[in-house]
């Protein structure tokens, strides 16, 4: 980990954290919730050492990236995140060089964005836990997603400024990344108000260390989680800034994984959309779709020489003539 470069680079009106080891082709590794540029350190020394660069932010408002507002959710949504990302891929890529993409969680979801504003940034994209997400033109995202799960769904729980701030710090920072981080249920995440996780005590997996949590914890008990949760609040207001967007595909060669015990595979409908044709209608140039037993969300810190061989392997044929024929 010692050889892991650290920089602050001035993007886009923010002072970016980039964690980068490697030299060649581009990577960019664009992390979830409740993560930062860490959940990526396995990939990143592993595609160094296999001829790329390896670049990993901390996205608008985590862990050591400052300068985005907090205070206002409407500055955290896709139109920011995908500005700050065409000028972290200027900052560090040779002009008009195109980079590879890995995203998870809400990587993957600014990742599909990015792959849909700007495809001409991107050379091919491995997602991995979030498939597209189709448009609705009807109906708003929260609204949604009130009818389906409830107000006590993580995400309605999410949406109100200061209120579930006050909870994460009644309940610790550690306790919160640790009922998250471990969490894998295949069914959907309930936050109960006041109550929003059992006293059960949690036994850390075999891929999450003390250590590993430690590091996590005291990144967010710096930054807060504000920052983090303006991207749940502000998924109605990237619904608004979309509709040019209404029934656009991405067209950047994609290839998807995900983990059979993933809440995000086991939602209502998911795997139908991902297996039956619909998301291959939304993205064209999908390449292999890999369900992984036995794994759930983390999916890359789980199961990391799976994953990196299963992204090492797309993108080396996106080297070639194979991505164009996708």
């Amino acid at each position: 980990m010692e050889e892991i470069e650290h920089k602050k680079l001035s993007i886009n009106g923010l002072t970016m954290h980039v964690a980068e080891l490697g030299q060649g082709p581009i990577i960019l590794f664009l992390h979830g919730f409740p993560e930062c540029w860490y959940t990526w350190r396995h990939q990143i020394i592993f595609f160094a050492s296999h001829g790329y660069r390896a670049v990993a932010p901390d996205l608008r408002g985590y862990a050591d990236t400052t300068g985005a507002p907090t205070e206002d959710p409407s500055k955290f949504t896709t139109m920011y995140v995908v500005g700050d990302l065409v000028a972290l891929i200027d900052a560090v890529a040779p002009p008009n060089e195109k980079v590879f993409v890995v995203g998870h969680d809400w990587g993957a979801m600014i990742a599909w964005s990015l792959c849909l504003y700007r495809p001409d940034k991107v050379n091919a994209l491995v997602n991995m836990s979030v498939a597209f997400t189709r448009r609705n033109p009807s109906k708003k995202p929260i609204e949604g997603l009130r009818g389906v799960y409830g107000d006590e769904y993580y995400i309605c729980r999410f949406q109100e400024p200061g209120h579930i701030e006050e909870e994460f710090a009644r309940i610790g920072t550690k306790n919160v990344l640790k009922n998250i981080l471990t969490y894998c249920n295949p069914g959907p995440l309930y936050l109960p108000k006041d109550k929003a996780f059992p006293d059960t005590p949690i036994s850390l997996p075999s891929w999450l260390s003390e250590e590993d949590l430690d590091y996590y914890a005291s990144k967010y008990d710096a930054a807060g989680f504000t920052g983090a949760l303006n991207y749940y609040r502000s998924l109605d207001l990237n619904w608004e800034l979309t509709a040019p967007w209404t029934g656009a595909q991405v067209k950047v060669p994609t290839k998807f994984i995900v983990g059979d015990l993933d809440l995000t595979y086991n939602a209502p409908g998911a795997k139908d959309y991902i297996q039956k044709g619909g998301f291959k209608r939304d993205v064209p140039s999908l390449g292999d779709i890999v369900v992984m037993e036995g794994v759930a969300h983390f999916i890359h810190e789980e199961k990391p020489d799976e994953v990196n061989a299963h992204i090492h392997s797309f993108f080396n044929k996106c080297s070639s003539s194979y991505c164009s024929a996708l």
